[in-house]
């Protein structure tokens, strides 16, 4: 029986000692995935589960449209499987800096002919980007959540052909961040086309994608959420609002209060949509998306739209 004991006790460490090496050897076999915006940071991390360590390293109160990384990070972009980029002249940066061209993943060539173009825009600045416009390629292309289910399904085929051996956990993965896009795709449509051609302002033209997919007629400024504007933009504002009634404003983050206060004075109430470039406080991309389709118990005008939240 001592023998026996003995033997058993040896079996038992044996088999742990062969569970942590493939421990090991799963960590150590995981997908250095790097990605250029919050959103398809979270894409990958849904899709791939546990066979990508993922990384999205610009700072938080950044755009990350204009950061522009320091060394370090580069060279840990430069260092992973696959990069994934947003496509429509979105972070500039990787134009600037050798990336591996066969680890590139650009999650909206599928639908490049869809891109909207914009003129160019007036500079300007927001947090510390630096000074740029908002011209060319409009590229928040995730905000129409039909094309960021385009996204996911191209991040799903890039992790496929690095890990063919979990093609059926990836593609269960993606089919289930798919329903969940389109299902609050369809809700969103039916929110908005419930009021069509309804006036409503953006304080900046970062919402081109979710106007054209959802039907919106919005009329975009360039204001910054935290700067008050100069005696010029009220006025040009006026002469918006004498020919866009609009009686809503929407921001990408928080406004200061005077400008709220202003703004009520010409009748236009303040709301927060975030376009979710960089990681939220609290939720994640799909809670912060699910903001869109409240402008939650939100009257505008005689319409009140009440949405629960998914």
């Amino acid at each position: 029986m001592p023998d026996a004991k003995r033997t058993a006790s040896l079996l038992a460490i044996a088999l742990l000692l062969i569970l942590a090496q493939l421990r090991t050897a799963e960590a150590e076999d995981r997908l250095q995935v790097y990605a250029v915006n919050y959103p398809l940071a979270y894409f990958a991390e849904r899709i791939a589960g546990d066979l990508a360590e993922v990384g999205f390293p610009a700072p938080a109160g950044v755009d990350p449209a204009f950061w522009m990384p320091d060394a370090d990070t580069i060279a840990a972009y430069q260092a992973a499987d696959l990069i994934l980029l947003n496509g429509a002249d979105y972070a500039k940066w990787t134009d600037k800096v050798s990336l591996p061209r066969s680890r590139l993943v650009d999650t909206s060539r599928g639908f490049k002919d869809a891109y909207i173009r914009q003129p160019d825009g007036v500079g300007h600045n927001h947090g510390p980007g630096g000074e740029h416009a908002h011209g060319g390629v409009a590229f928040t292309t995730w905000l129409d959540l039909s094309r960021a289910a385009q996204q996911v399904e191209t991040i799903a085929r890039a992790l496929t052909n690095k890990r063919p051996a979990a093609k059926e956990r990836i593609e269960r993965n993606l089919q289930v961040l798919q329903s969940e896009l389109l299902a609050l795709d369809e809700r969103i449509a039916e929110i908005a086309g419930s009021d069509p051609g309804r006036p409503l302002l953006a304080s900046h033209p970062i919402y081109q994608y979710l106007a054209r997919r959802y039907g919106l007629n919005l009329r975009s400024v360039m204001w910054e959420p935290d700067v008050l504007p100069s005696e010029r933009q009220w006025v040009e504002l006026k002469g918006i609002l004498s020919k866009h009634p609009a009686k809503w404003m929407l921001w990408e983050g928080t406004p200061v209060e005077e400008n709220v206060a202003r703004l009520r004075a010409l009748g236009v109430a303040s709301t927060v949509l975030d376009p979710c470039a960089n990681r939220p406080e609290t939720g994640d991309f799909l809670s912060v998306m699910s903001g869109i389709s409240v402008f939650q118990s939100v009257q505008i005008d005689a319409l009140t739209i009440k949405v629960d939240r998914a």
